[in-house]
């Protein structure tokens, strides 16, 4: 481990970095908001629910040609253009307007910029340059955002309860600010890097260019696709709807903020766990058992009451965050290969992001008709189920 992370520890930094400050465009920080701007733009669940999703699935269509450009562009020069632009988004956040496009516009960046492009970005440069380490690289990129999940929601309900929403935009939009020319800092020495990755890629007879029509005439990317944003699309719609979730099984607001605490541990432990793993074992053979702990998260939720419970909920939740990443993460590179990953995994990314757009849909409006939790929780159940079996009863050549 110690030779591991002494390997390129500028690029670990890298990978963490940019996916803790990701976290202000992750729906876990987005949803703490919910009801300040339901109320400012005079929005239902539903409604609100239906912006986030257009705004989501917009963001995730334009994501698919933006994302592969991590394969053509420098590094520094791709990370600054999507940081630049997170900026804006977080900016926009501290001058609402009460007109609903430009809430959608809003929305639209802190998803394209935030949980697409720098999410995308961290992922693809873990995956491509540590070779047989990249479990553990996805792992430590992860911790960072881990580490926003963790404190930022714990600290915006705790000490920060008292403060209106665009002052808590205008510090994120500052983190950013000093964040842009760190990561400079940190990727100073990438062009000598990347020469090195072209060199050891003429070498590897995996590695090819792929193209996005190639991608999508293949049958393993359908069938490995549901288990890898199945999680997306559930953990997404029940954190959106978090404020309603604790309304209907009378947990506080500052116990959800504190058992985020939990969440941050427990995804360190299934990071812990999953990066070895990853690179130990084929991961297209392991990565259904990913999904165990949000099924068991989901019959806690349908089962249980106490706010004992609400701990035991979101540490589940943590579980299936940490276990996730690295096995998802590492799987379409073994697949396909890196040299064209970033293509690849724009394609899953944008998949995953369309698929966290729906849920908060669909959660929404079933809120909205007066469907219970037991409902969704069912709904999301079936979708593990089908997930699951693609992989188990397609044999893939």
């Amino acid at each position: 481990m110690k030779k591991f992370l002494l390997y390129d520890p500028r690029l670990l930094l890298y990978g963490f970095s940019i996916l803790f400050f990701a976290s202000y465009g992750q729906t876990f920080f987005i949803s703490l908001f919910n009801t300040e701007i339901r109320i400012f733009y005079d929005l239902s669940d539903g409604e609100f629910g239906l912006v986030y999703a257009i705004a989501t699935l917009s963001s995730s269509f334009i994501l698919i040609s933006f994302a592969k450009l991590i394969d053509h562009l420098d590094l520094r020069v791709y990370s600054f253009i999507i940081t630049l632009g997170f900026l804006f988004a977080c900016l926009g956040m501290v001058f609402l307007i009460n007109n609903i496009l430009y809430l959608f516009l809003i929305i639209f960046m802190l998803r394209f910029f935030g949980q697409g492009a720098m999410d995308h970005a961290g992922g693809t440069t873990m995956a491509r340059y540590f070779g047989n380490d990249k479990g553990k690289a996805l792992s430590v990129a992860t911790l960072g955002g881990m580490m926003g999940v963790m404190f930022l929601p714990y600290f915006a309900l705790n000490f920060f309860k008292d403060v209106e929403l665009k002052q808590l935009w205008l510090y994120a939009t500052f983190s950013i600010i000093i964040f842009i020319p760190f990561i400079f800092f940190i990727l100073s020495n990438h062009k000598n890097r990347h020469e090195k990755f072209k060199t050891e890629l003429k070498d590897n007879p995996l590695n090819k260019k792929l193209r996005t029509r190639d991608v999508l005439k293949d049958k393993k990317f359908y069938i490995y696709l549901p288990i890898s944003i199945s999680a997306s699309f559930i953990c997404t719609g029940l954190m959106f709807h978090q404020i309603y979730i604790i309304d209907q099984k009378g947990w506080s607001l500052q116990m959800l903020g504190n058992s985020y605490i939990f969440l941050g541990i427990f995804s360190i432990l299934g990071l812990l766990i999953g990066g070895p793993l990853v690179d130990r074992f084929d991961t297209k053979k392991t990565a259904i058992t990913t999904l165990v702990p949000l099924l068991l998260l989901l019959v806690v939720l349908i089962t249980f009451e106490g706010e004992f419970f609400l701990i035991i909920y979101m540490s589940l939740f943590g579980l299936t965050m940490g276990i996730g990443r690295p096995f998802i993460g590492s799987l379409w590179a073994e697949i396909y290969g890196v040299e064209s990953l970033g293509t690849v995994k724009a394609l899953l990314h944008a998949g995953a992001v369309f698929s966290s757009a729906l849920s908060p849909l669909v959660f929404g409006y079933l809120i909205d008709w007066g469907f219970s939790i037991t409902t969704i929780v069912t709904i999301s159940i079936l979708i593990i189920i089908v997930s699951t079996l693609l992989p188990i009863y397609n044999k893939l050549p």
